[in-house]
């Protein structure tokens, strides 16, 4: 018997997973700009179309207010559809659909009804795609009840979370870190669900948590391995779900480590950073910490094309290490 640990990409997870969902259950379709023959804008679709035909694997017009809203309606009547974004950025055009009307259907009907969709963006910088095609927007949509909001970091939770989205009875928004998609990462076999609302603590440690969030988990894990060795344990919780939110487990360790760092990509103003602290700070955790809560976001400016300019607006990892030590060792 092999004893090979079975590793995917986190794009070809991703893949794997709408696969399995289609295979169970014949009321899954995708829908979405280019998904069809071209793959999907960063070929996670890749040939699905070859797999379940065109009646499944549905290419929509340039118009992601009308896709949405196609989206929308048909997981109302009963469909259970998977609709991608090329960019998160362009979810701006169909926040009506999503914010108007998935979120507040259940709710506005007295649960008569409900809107088993999940709508994938992949988002973030680093690919030099400039301004309109590199934010990182989760908060906006965070903060509409009625939507969960995940994002995953490893390929396999990258496929669980995907089916645990595909199989819940409310919108469920995927936010899929765009540099991630070539990750590779171990992957288990067949169908498994990861839980929604569930963080993930990453690394264990005493001195110091960080929460991170995306991409920035990986980065917070590198950091912390340089913190290491000078004496410095930190622990890192993967957040996992931004909607809902762990607070169970995010406080537990900032109750053991007395210090909280925040570290995510999105505009540091008003980002998830911001409602961790709140939660801590709201919760007999806020007893517990020995030093001022840090949060590490991105500049109050939109990325810039340059790619030195583009690292230079969100936390690396040198950030995250520079913050975190002067936070142990008292220099903040």
């Amino acid at each position: 018997m092999s004893t090979e640990i079975r590793e995917l990409s986190y794009a070809q997870a991703i893949q794997e997973a709408m696969a399995i969902a289609m295979e169970k259950d014949e009321r899954v379709i995708l829908m979405g700009e280019d998904i069809g023959v071209y793959g999907g804008a960063f070929q996670v679709t890749g040939d699905l179309v070859e797999r379940f035909g065109t009646d499944r694997v549905m290419d929509t017009p340039i118009s992601e207010l009308g896709g949405a809203g196609v989206a929308v309606g048909a997981a109302v009547t009963g469909l259970r559809p998977i609709f991608e974004f090329q960019f998160s950025d362009f979810a701006t055009l169909a926040m009506e659909q999503i914010v108007n009307q998935a979120a507040k259907m259940r709710f506005m009907l007295g649960g008569a009804v409900s809107v088993p969709l999940v709508m994938r963006f992949p988002a973030g910088s680093g690919t030099g795609a400039a301004a309109q095609h590199s934010q990182s927007l989760e908060a906006w949509l965070a903060h509409v009840p009625g939507l969960k909001i995940l994002q995953p970091a490893t390929p396999e939770d990258a496929k669980g979370m995907l089916l645990a989205a595909v199989a819940d009875p409310d919108p469920v928004m995927i936010y899929e870190h765009k540099i991630l998609y070539k990750m590779k990462g171990h992957v288990p076999e067949g169908y498994y669900e990861t839980p929604i609302g569930k963080a993930a603590v990453r690394r264990e440690g005493k001195d110091v948590t960080i929460v991170a969030t995306s991409i920035m988990v990986h980065k917070a894990l590198e950091a912390a391995e340089k913190l290491a060795a000078e004496g410095i344990d930190v622990e890192v919780v993967d957040l996992r779900t931004i909607r809902p939110i762990d607070g169970e487990t995010v406080i537990n360790s900032v109750k053991k480590t007395t210090r909280l760092v925040c570290v995510y990509e999105a505009v540091k103003t008003l980002g998830i950073g911001a409602e961790i602290s709140a939660l801590v700070a709201e919760s007999d955790a806020f007893d517990y910490l020995d030093a001022p809560i840090v949060r590490l976001g991105g500049k109050e400016t939109p990325i810039p094309y340059n790619p030195d300019l583009e690292r230079a607006t969100v936390p690396q990892v040198d950030d995250i290490y520079q913050a975190t030590r002067a936070l142990v060792k008292g220099e903040r």
